[in-house]
């Protein structure tokens, strides 16, 4: 299917809200609708993309279950900390090696998933890696859109 690009990833400065959820509780489109109208207050964006972040339990894909709970951001990179709007967060993204496919389709399609999870990670010389797992969601992003662009961004470490 795809190949990734693999990246060793510098800290990113992440302004932006989150939501307890879990697949069978999936709060994406709320996170999403609360976040946009005010993401204009972040005054020190670095650029337009946003950042869709997923941060696991240590145990969330060795015991893989729908309802499994997980924490969900969304976010924007900033230079500084210096003006977190009132009703966001700061989250600081270590960083690390990333698997990163470059993915068009629906957001909406979890095949990429099941081929990244049950293909590619067994397959490569990688494990999973204990950090968070986000998407950038640039320009050429379009929510639930079959020719929509998005990188994937999946941590890793050599087995």
């Amino acid at each position: 299917m795809m190949e990734p690009r693999i990246v060793n990833l510098k800290p990113k400065k992440l302004i932006g809200i989150r939501v307890q959820m879990s697949l069978t509780n999936n709060k994406t489109v709320e996170l999403w609708q609360k976040f946009m109208p005010n993401r204009k207050d972040i005054l020190s964006t670095i650029s337009s993309d946003l950042i869709a972040l997923q941060v696991y339990q240590p145990n969330h894909f060795q015991d893989f279950k729908p309802t499994n709970e997980f924490e969900k951001w969304a976010t924007v990179e900033v230079a500084s900390f210096e003006n977190v709007p009132l009703n966001m967060e700061s989250f600081s993204l270590e960083g690390g090696l990333y698997a990163v496919f470059d993915y068009i389709g629906s957001s909406n399609d979890s095949s990429v998933f099941q081929y990244i999870f049950g293909t590619w990670l067994p397959n490569s010389i990688y494990e999973l890696a204990n950090r968070p797992h986000f998407e950038v969601l640039g320009e050429k992003y379009k929510n639930n859109d079959p020719s929509s662009e998005e990188e994937i961004w999946i941590p890793i470490i050599e087995k």
